[in-house]
């Protein structure tokens, strides 16, 4: 309903002069002031300079809805238009949302266009962190909102199997290989402390045999590479697995390089004069295409930077068809952002092409107190750690509660309570009360049909949590557009309270027929929205709890 008022303001606002007005169209919190108000009038008036309440009424005047979906309308304070939905509008909203049921919330706008989702991309050069948890929840729940929304969605992990920490890493196996069958052996500058690595290590033992320590440094290290990249991938692809969190591609970095994708790269940038030698080094000009300064893509030394594969990576994507790549990285390749733009623009992409998401870590809080993290000490939280405390339900929620960007503390021992305190416990409490309707009355949700009478519904709370199922699909779109999650969950606890109040203050069973009918309707419908929206997020939607 709110879509189609908020088209015909944004027509009216063109009509009196005032196109592309930014106006705000929202519940008032006072259920006194109607069901939404607008500023428009406000906004209009003030960049044409004149009376606020008179272009109120021009608005009101100008404006054409089909009957049956605005009851009243009324000019109050200094501009605000206030409207009162109708009673048919609100009825027909209902039966709507009961006749989509696990397809209620879903659009069409994004159809036809290709996306691509890269998410986690970590490193297998230990086991994956509680970070790493909430990009994984983050790039999950950016995909579902565009699939929600219509759009042809691939999940894609890069693995990061070349270069330098890679080399450390081996090295650093190689080194508790030989502690393993007892010899005395350091682990090398830079290299990975972590007790994981001796596991590995004996891991690796246990399959070639105690003579593997003997081999010659060279093979052993090419092995111990080989060993622990396919070890920590199969350690990783599980963990995102149990998480619920599925992939359509793996690539990888090595994989570049082995098929020439880096070297046509850096041929291409040549070939289109955006290239320069200077000091022995190969630059890009990225400083002509908005970043600050040139970039180095090969080193005096010959060596590539992490522009070179990076550029190669997206330049293959967008060879696959996609129309918009959507990264999500940490916090610290903020600064990576405009070289990467600016590679992309040299390229001839369009803007609209390259996209980020970033993630901030997670502050681990047990007790009160932080929890220290240290991936190469070896002392840090994994996020299995964390699934095996909390559960999944509980860290997927937790990790999508706030914006990507920002900081985030996840407090253990909420997450772990089983009351209303806990948001996650909450929401899923409140699809188990709608459930437990339908339990005590002996009857399945669908067998309750789809109409109910507006006028049997006597209690403001029965239109307040009426007129919050049907925000829903609104929510979905905008959390879709603004690639937001956590606007689900800030509306399915805001849900969740309404439907708390509900639940007390509204009796179902034993109403009179046309009320108990017509409440039954609203907590079948209440049961939908709730387990959709979980559903959306990769949470479970319990019956019972």
């Amino acid at each position: 309903m709110s879509e189609h008022l908020r088209a015909e303001l944004a027509r009216v606002a063109t009509v009196l002069g005032g196109g592309g007005a930014s106006f705000v169209l929202e519940r008032p919190r006072d259920a006194g002031h109607g069901d939404w108000a607008t500023n428009l009038a406000m906004v209009i008036a003030k960049a044409q300079k004149t009376n606020p309440r008179a272009l109120a009424q021009r608005v009101v005047e100008t404006l054409s809805l089909p009957p049956g979906i605005i009851a009243r309308i009324e000019i109050a304070g200094p501009g605000f238009i206030n409207f009162w939905l109708a009673g048919d509008e609100l009825a027909g909203a209902l039966r709507s949302l009961v006749q989509a049921g696990a397809g209620y919330g879903r659009s069409t706008f994004g159809q036809g266009r290709r996306v691509n989702v890269e998410f986690v991309s970590a490193n297998p050069t230990g086991p994956l962190h509680v970070g790493h948890g909430r990009g994984a929840a983050l790039g999950d729940g950016i995909a579902a909102l565009l699939e929600w929304s219509g759009h042809s969605v691939t999940r894609e992990f890069l693995i990061n199997d070349a270069g330098a920490q890679i080399e450390k890493l081996a090295r650093s196996l190689w080194a508790r290989v030989q502690q393993v069958v007892g010899r005395a052996a350091e682990i090398p500058e830079g290299g990975y402390h972590g007790e994981y690595l001796r596991e590995t290590a004996e891991a690796l033992i246990t399959e070639r045999g105690r003579s593997f320590a003997d081999t010659g440094a060279t093979d052993a290290i090419a092995e111990c590479r080989a060993f622990v990249l396919r070890s920590q991938r199969a350690e990783q692809d599980q963990l995102m697995a149990d998480f619920g969190v599925r992939f359509d591609v793996m690539s990888s970095e090595q994989a570049t390089y082995d098929t020439g994708k880096v070297q046509r790269a850096i041929d291409h940038l040549t070939s289109r004069g955006l290239t320069f030698e200077q000091d022995g080094a190969l630059w890009l000009r990225t400083s002509e295409f908005g970043d600050d300064k040139d970039r180095v893509l090969r080193k005096s030394d010959g060596t590539l930077t992490y522009l070179v594969p990076d550029i190669a990576y997206h330049v293959d994507k967008h060879e696959r068809g996609f129309d918009l790549a959507i990264d999500v990285w940490g916090a610290d390749h903020h600064g990576y952002i405009p070289r990467m733009r600016a590679a992309l623009a040299a390229l001839g992409y369009p803007k609209e092409f390259f996209e980020v998401t970033i993630v901030q870590l997670v502050k681990v809080v047990r007790g009160g107190e932080e929890v220290k993290m240290s991936k190469r000490s070896g002392e840090f939280v994994t996020l299995r750690d964390l699934l095996d405390e909390v559960g999944i339900d509980a860290a997927r929620y937790f990790f999508l509660m706030r914006r990507g960007d920002a900081q985030f503390s996840f407090d253990v021992d909420l997450a772990k309570k089983q009351t209303d305190e806990n948001p996650v416990f909450y929401v899923q409490m409140a699809h188990a009360r709608m459930s437990g309707i339908f339990r005590v009355a002996d009857r399945s949700p669908d067998s309750v049909g789809d109409e109910a009478d507006i006028g049997a519904l006597p209690a403001p709370d029965d239109h307040a949590l009426l007129k919050e199922l049907t925000e829903f699909p609104l929510v979905v779109a905008r959390a879709a557009r603004e690639r937001e999650p956590h606007r689900i969950t800030g509306y399915l606890e805001e849900l969740a309270r309404l439907v708390h109040g509900w639940y007390h203050n509204c009796r179902v069973l034993g109403e009179a027929p046309a009320t108990q009918q017509s409440r039954l309707v609203l907590a079948r419908a209440t049961r939908i929205v709730l387990r959709n929206g979980l559903t959306l997020l990769g949470l479970s939607a319990p019956d019972r709890m």
